[in-house]
């Protein structure tokens, strides 16, 4: 790969250092983060577009829906600004997830010098027949110089718009989180990458994995291999309490399909096996593997208070069909469920005792675990607990709990679950995605 302009080279000890994080199969804190929780575009994009207003050198942003409404035209109208005095502005979309809006956004930010790059594009019919089309870009991050980074499940879109359904009086649920301190270079890197692979097809993950495969390195391969793994050990890898890191302590977790299969998956099974006092989980698709459900229902039976809050509206029904398959299961181990009913859910977020939390983009599905490009921010940190914990009780409040799941004959409820079993090991089959879920 042929390093960009002004770059270290690929055995640089620095580079080595910034891409320890992922070099490791668990999640890497880094403390004296600062961290803020966002509720909602309403939240968002004013805090985006501010950070935007003061940049002097770049801003990275990647997201899978780049809408075309009053909210996404007050982002590009700041992006085209920082364009228009200097600013480096790079752009990266999902071919598919923002289809609709990809020729208003080429026509707004390309005569600015905002570069667009769009992921795996499907504007003609032959895209699809192109190997991975299934695997779509569904992160949301923005980075602004190095210094200040947006993380969560919000897309470039109106709270109250939703492409299938029009709009509404009430804003989806969704959070997002900004963060400032060492956190802020991995989200860096990782929306660097989305970018490159989208404009050029390759990035510096593509080294990372060719130095882990290769019996015979060269040199230079092997240094950086060395140094990676000497970073890691002065990194804290792994869950609560790991090293005498500064508050607060963060993690920053993807999901691809290179070195970080199930990254953030295992973040989250380490986590519920730890759980001792309580367990929120809020996904708007919601239909975990075995291990997940395994570990979510050990913890519900030694005592600790469970609580899964899902759609209540539902964008898309076989996802609710779904979740629902599994209500059974989950009421009969002591798991409290409930469906958020005041608008569409779209939130990923959790919470684990007193400080593990976690806000991103992916969901507790095999898309989101198995196929998607996924990004969350992981931390520990009880003040930042204590926050979003306010958040979500206030959400499970105007929530409906479901007491018992709606009657289905049992030959028919058993047909159902095995219908989606089977219709998610199809999809599975055909994105290419291994492994056992």
């Amino acid at each position: 790969m042929t390093a960009p302009a002004g770059a270290p080279p690929p055995d640089d000890p620095v580079l080595s250092e910034a891409l320890a994080w992922y070099a490791h199969a668990r999640a890497v804190f880094s403390g004296g983060n600062e961290v803020q929780l966002l509720r909602g575009g309403d939240a968002l994009f004013p805090a985006m577009i501010e950070s935007i207003g003061h940049a002097t050198h770049e801003v990275w942003l990647a997201t899978y829906i780049y809408g075309d409404d009053v909210a996404a035209q007050a982002v590009s109208a700041a992006l085209v600004a920082a364009a228009r005095r200097g600013v480096r502005v790079r752009v990266v979309v999902d071919g598919f997830g923002s289809l609709h809006a990809l020729a208003a956004l080429r026509e707004r930010l390309e005569p600015a010098g905002v570069a667009l790059a769009v992921f795996r594009p499907t504007q003609r019919w032959w895209n699809w027949l192109q190997p991975g089309q299934l695997r779509r870009l569904h992160q949301k991050l923005c980075v602004v110089d190095g210094q200040v980074g947006f993380v969560g499940g919000i897309n470039v879109l109106d709270d109250r718009h939703d492409l299938n359904h029009g709009w509404g009086d009430t804003p989806r649920l969704d959070y997002a989180v900004r963060v400032r301190g060492a956190v802020v270079g991995p989200v860096e890197q990782t929306a660097r990458a989305m970018w490159t692979r989208a404009a050029f097809g390759r990035d510096w993950r593509d080294e990372v994995r060719q130095i882990a495969r290769s019996s015979q390195p060269m040199a230079r391969a092997r240094r950086l291999l060395r140094r990676l793994r000497i970073a890691v050990r002065r990194g804290s890898p792994g869950g609560f309490g790991a090293g005498a890191l500064q508050p607060v302590r963060v993690a920053f977790v993807v999901r691809d399909n290179l070195s970080q299969r199930r990254s953030i998956e295992r973040s989250y099974i380490d986590a519920l096996r730890r759980a001792q006092q309580r367990i929120d989980i809020v996904s708007a698709y919601f239909y975990p593997g075995f291990e997940f459900r395994r570990a979510l229902l050990a913890a519900a039976r030694r005592g600790v208070r469970v609580r899964l809050l899902l759609q209540g509206k539902a964008d898309y029904r076989f996802a609710a069909l779904a979740a629902q398959a599994l209500y059974d299961e989950l009421l009969a181990h002591g798991v409290a469920v409930f469906e958020y009913t005041p608008a569409f859910l779209h939130a990923k977020v959790a919470l684990v005792d007193q400080r593990w939390a976690t806000v991103g983009s992916s969901n507790i599905d095999p898309l989101s675990l198995l196929v998607n490009l996924e990004a969350n921010v992981i931390v520990d940190d009880r003040g930042f607990a204590a926050t979003l914990s306010r958040e979500l009780d206030r959400d499970f409040a105007v929530s409906r709990e479901i007491t018992a799941p709606v009657p289905v004959a049992g030959w028919r409820r058993w047909l159902r679950r095995g219908f989606v079993a089977w219709v998610a090991r199809l999809y599975l089959r055909a994105a290419g995605a291994g492994g056992r879920y």
